[in-house]
């Protein structure tokens, strides 16, 4: 990634690869169903989506170009964004000061606003697939 412009790429991203659903059905269930549940929300977006493996954690991209991620940490579930830093965020879910990720950190047993968080991934797709 270099200009804002400029995206994360994987040439070597396919459709749905089975070591994703290997990853998602880890343990703990408390966080890793979070994390099910909201790749799920980036698989979906569209049929250009395709995924990978990237610094230990599934990745979503729209033909390559990486638009979100899932991670699992000791007490909460991370939902990113590559281009975080340029999506609207009217009910304030994302966190991070870097020059374009943000995230949504999630935990057990506390509530988010799923539709929110889902408009997110869904701009976050169309962001990224309008830059190709």
């Amino acid at each position: 990634m270099n200009t804002s412009n400029q995206l994360f790429m994987f040439i070597e991203a396919a459709h749905h690869l089975p070591e994703i659903d290997e990853w998602l059905s880890g343990e703990p269930d408390a966080l890793f169903s979070i994390a099910r549940q909201w790749f799920t929300q980036f698989r979906i977006c569209g049929e250009d989506v395709n995924e990978i493996m990237h610094d230990g954690c599934p990745t979503a991209c729209v033909n390559g170009a990486a638009f979100g991620y899932v991670n699992v940490f000791k007490s909460h579930v991370n939902v990113g964004f590559f281009t975080g830093a340029f999506l609207q965020d009217p009910h304030k879910l994302l966190e991070g000061t870097g020059k374009r990720m943000r995230h949504v950190k999630l935990r057990p047993g506390t509530d988010v606003d799923s539709q929110a968080l889902s408009r997110l991934i869904k701009t976050a797709y169309l962001n990224v697939r309008g830059r190709l």
